[in-house]
């Protein structure tokens, strides 16, 4: 295993101006990390998950425009896609790395999934832990610590996944690029998968 964790300069291509410009050093820069986290956590989800799981590298691909301003690896049951499956994402915004269990607004099962979560709405506000985030928006930066959430703020989370057509859940640990960059590469492994083991039960349910 090569993954040898994050640096400043990681984070720091996402200041770069220009599609191109951003997208050279996220591909010489990033990408070969995120190609290290998949060949690695693909096994282990595998195993803890009980279905086979695969890595895909976000390529950023139908961007004509404007550059991406986070990029990540995730993981599914579907060795062609993800976006249509619950899955689990490894990645960085400038400010953070993010690690993730998704259902994001593309999975045609959001309403099933919604479901299940609201019915298993108090073992799953009792077990995640208090320091881990909830986002309702996988393509903004912005997520709500479950310490400061109410049991009502999940439950009302859990039901707009269930009635709302662009509606997304995700959860799971964002680590300051400050704390991310102290952390060694096998640091940085633990606490990954630390977090698959804690998000895993949502992925169950899922």
């Amino acid at each position: 295993m090569s993954f040898s964790g994050f640096e400043q300069a990681d984070f720091d291509v996402f200041k770069i101006d220009g599609l191109d410009e951003r997208m050279d050093a996220l591909k010489s820069q990033i990408r070969p990390k995120l190609e290290d986290l998949g060949r690695h956590f693909a096994p282990t989800l595998s195993s803890i998950a009980g279905d086979e799981m695969h890595y895909h590298v976000a390529k950023h691909a139908r961007r004509t425009k404007n550059p991406p301003k986070d990029t990540w690896v995730a993981f599914a049951s579907n060795s062609r896609g993800y976006k249509m499956l619950p899955h689990f994402q490894i990645g960085l915004w400038e400010t953070h790395v993010f690690i993730w269990f998704a259902v994001i607004y593309e999975a045609p099962e959001k309403e099933a999934i919604g479901k299940k979560l609201e019915e298993n709405i108090h073992s799953i506000y009792t077990r995640i832990p208090k320091d881990f985030y909830w986002s309702i928006d996988h393509m903004k930066p912005e997520a709500r610590v479950h310490s400061e959430l109410s049991k009502e703020d999940l439950l009302s989370m859990f039901k707009r996944l269930q009635t709302v057509k662009k509606a997304e859940i995700l959860c799971g640990l964002n680590i300051p690029r400050e704390e991310a960059v102290k952390l060694s590469g096998e640091e940085m492994l633990s606490k990954i998968e630390f977090v698959f083991k804690e998000i895993l039960p949502l992925y169950k349910l899922a």
